[in-house]
């Protein structure tokens, strides 16, 4: 079900208490704000920023997270080099965290406390599309911006692209990493002859394996992510302080975690859905339409995005440009800086900070 043709929206801010500073982090503001919408439901957005730096940032920058893990976990880890929102709120910028609804402190479905069987899936990018265009509102009023700069990583930048391509005017720039799009009809792992195919039904997507959503534990966060390592031992690739803190913040972020063993937290199916049909070439959003300046980022060991993917991108935005981090992995803002993060984080901060031609 799509909210997107039919949301009056109502935005209010409500502050809760800051999250802590990552070791050695410069002094940072961060401020947990709801969007309310009109249908009662309501999304968590986090603000991190300099002290005094409503004033006088470079930009107002929306992260956008992926398919199964929320904002913070993704994006604001409690750890040196964990989080993408320090980094970039360090540089001057006004941060947005946000978690789309079914996700993290946001609202989740009803059907999200039932079992899964029990709902088609849940969260479609019609229904995202409708959430980015909320946040952006309400980050305009709070920030004082006409246009707001988004960065989507993995189905978060399919979903930043599909907002960006239907609402052009209200994005200032836009950053997508290691995101499904299109030019190929094959994928290794996400289409044909994949778990996510209906056995019975070639080139249609298993609803009955999975729902209206997932339970992901712990272990499963690290499994395509270790075997994309190509050391034996992780720690020289990825600091462990960091993966400790993705899974706490990825355990942390569903208040049921904990009545299940061992404990998991949900995540909607419908960006698993969609990214089927996106692993056959079947486009839910024109690159055409991307009129703003655009930067692709792919790491060359990601198992998520296909080079075909950034190509297409490139080829059909009008002001799009690329960057390839060959020995990268699909985690390349959580991994070690000599491991891509460095030069993930500078092509970034670039790329956000300077004039526009």
């Amino acid at each position: 079900m799509s909210h997107f043709t039919v949301l009056p929206l109502v935005l209010t801010a409500a502050m809760m208490a800051a999250a802590p500073a990552s070791a050695g982090e410069p002094d940072l503001v961060r401020v947990d704000r709801f969007v309310e919408l009109r249908t009662g439901e309501r999304l968590f957005v986090r603000e991190v920023r300099r002290p005094g730096a409503a004033s006088e940032a470079n930009s107002a920058v929306l992260l956008i997270h992926g398919a199964r893990v929320p904002g913070v976990a993704s994006f604001d880890l409690p750890v040196a080099g964990g989080s993408l929102a320090a980094d970039l709120a360090a540089d001057g910028h006004l941060v947005y965290v946000l978690d789309i609804r079914g996700y993290g402190a946001s609202s989740r479905p009803a059907a999200m406390n039932r079992p899964p069987d029990q709902s088609a899936p849940l969260i479609r990018t019609e229904d995202v599309v409708a959430d980015i265009s909320a946040t952006v509102d309400a980050i305009a009023k709070w920030s004082d911006v006409s246009r707001v700069s988004l960065v989507g990583w993995a189905t978060g930048g399919h979903w930043a692209g599909a907002y960006a391509s239907r609402f052009p005017q209200t994005v200032d720039r836009l950053v997508l990493y290691n995101t499904l799009y299109g030019g190929s009809d094959r994928h290794p792992t996400l289409g044909t002859g994949s778990p996510l195919e209906n056995p019975d039904r070639s080139g249609t997507f298993s609803i009955q394996s999975f729902g209206g959503y997932r339970l992901n534990t712990r272990a499963t966060l690290f499994n395509a992510w270790d075997d994309s390592i190509p050391v034996a031992d992780k720690a020289q690739w990825r600091d462990p302080a960091v993966t400790a803190a993705y899974g706490d913040a990825a355990l942390a972020s569903d208040e049921t975690a904990s009545t299940r063993q061992p404990p998991s937290f949900r995540s909607p199916s419908g960006a698993m859905a969609d990214s089927f049909e996106l692993a056959f070439d079947r486009r839910q959003w024109s690159a055409a339409a991307l009129t703003m300046p655009v930067l692709i980022i792919r790491s060359g060991r990601d198992f998520w995005s296909r080079p075909e993917d950034a190509k297409t991108i490139v080829d059909e935005a009008p002001k799009a440009e690329r960057l390839d981090i060959p020995e990268a992995t699909h985690f390349v803002h959580l991994d070690r800086e000599a491991a891509g993060r460095g030069v993930f984080l500078d092509a970034v901060k670039r790329f956000l900070g300077r004039p526009e031609g």
